[in-house]
């Protein structure tokens, strides 16, 4: 039986990991140019939306760049803390340990 301990865990491992490659790969911060590109901080293009002009078509453009390795590493920190908590010792869920578990669940359906 897959705890919910279980699913924080393998989800903060998965987002470790893929920040761990993605940092080594485009280098935070990441920044939005006048181009419409998202470059890192060695220069590098992560995203590219130069080719054109429609507006929706380059809106995810911010939150790519926001969400850089750095991001990624510390969500996996946040997941992982609620690792080594008994989530029903108080009788009832946490509602910041049911946020947790939603992100969680969310990177774990992407595997």
């Amino acid at each position: 039986m897959t705890t919910p301990a279980d699913e924080l865990r393998t989800a903060a491992d998965k987002l470790r990991q893929d920040a761990e490659a993605a940092r080594r790969a485009s280098p935070p911060p990441w920044a939005v140019t006048d181009e419409r590109v998202v470059r890192c901080a060695d220069g590098m293009i992560v995203a590219d939306r130069s080719g054109t002009d429609h507006p929706a078509e380059r809106a995810d453009l911010p939150y790519i760049a926001a969400m850089h390795p750095g991001v990624g590493a510390a969500l996996a920190a946040w997941l992982e803390s609620w690792t080594g908590i008994d989530l029903y010792e108080a009788g009832s869920f946490p509602e910041d340990a049911k946020h947790a578990l939603a992100v969680a669940r969310q990177i774990n359906a992407q595997s």
